[in-house]
């Protein structure tokens, strides 16, 4: 998770963050092991909204630079869909940042037949 969210050092306070603010609204946390160790995580969460009905939103994929290309995100991004059948949802989401760094991830989502669905706007405040 530190590579993907590099602003959370500190491993005390983003467990805290995790069990206090987001395990509140549901978020989860799935992993991916190679010997006994964790390689990649999908942290995700069930929401409902008028858009798209009930959902399974992927906040975070990772997969830990040594582990890349063996398909361990990919096979993440299936257990979540399959995880989001079984939890009623009719739908999986995630957003991507954008960016020449990105085009792996992108070419993962397209891969697992995610697509462009939308702009997301942000505002920084």
């Amino acid at each position: 998770m530190r590579e993907l969210r590099p602003q959370h050092r500190d491993e005390a306070a983003f467990v805290r963050r995790v069990d206090e603010a987001q395990r509140p609204q549901g978020y989860r946390l799935v992993g991916a092991f190679e010997d006994g160790r964790v390689v990649a995580v999908a942290g995700f969460r069930v929401l409902e909204n008028l858009a798209w009905g009930r959902a399974l939103y992927v906040d975070d994929l990772s997969t830990h630079a040594a582990a890349r290309r063996r398909g361990h995100a990919a096979r993440l991004l299936e257990w979540c869909a399959e995880e989001a059948a079984r939890l009623g949802c009719d739908e999986l989401h995630l957003d991507s940042g954008v960016g020449p760094e990105r085009e792996d991830a992108h070419r993962l989502y397209f891969n697992q037949r995610l697509r462009i669905s939308s702009f997301h706007f942000a505002k920084r405040l």
